[in-house]
């Protein structure tokens, strides 16, 4: 997805370690439909956040492409640090990715409002595609 959905945080979890293909955060963060963003500190394997949200998929930033469906992240695929993810609905899973849908995403990603980490809280803020 380039450089549409690169992060701008300045904090210092973020700037600790290299880790992603740019270098600039550890973790790995998940986009959802809402823009909320969940920042994920240790390693996860995607079915725990798809388990989660049934009606939803997860997809990697860097494997969106215009014109083609947007592929999923294997259940049993560990999420890499420093890469973006977007939890999306299901309904979704066949349809080309166009110019403005890839726009959307992008502006959602970088102006997403709050984080979580999943290893520190009970509530599930991906709880949206039903």
């Amino acid at each position: 997805m380039g450089a549409c959905a690169s992060s701008t945080s300045n904090s210092k979890s973020e700037k600790a370690g290299g880790g992603g293909a740019r270098g600039s955060w550890t973790a790995a963060k998940v986009v959802d439909m809402n823009g909320g963003v969940q920042e994920l500190k240790q390693p996860i394997q995607a079915k725990k956040i798809i388990s989660q949200n049934p009606n939803c998929f997860l997809c990697s930033s860097e494997s969106m492409s215009i014109g083609t469906c947007v592929p999923q992240v294997p259940d049993d695929e560990e999420l890499q640090p420093g890469k973006i993810y977007f939890l999306m609905p299901l309904s979704h899973s066949h349809i080309p990715l166009s110019l403005p849908d890839l726009c959307a995403l992008a502006i959602k990603a970088s102006s997403a409002t709050y984080t979580v980490d999943l290893c520190s809280t009970n509530s599930n803020p991906f709880e949206l595609c039903m």
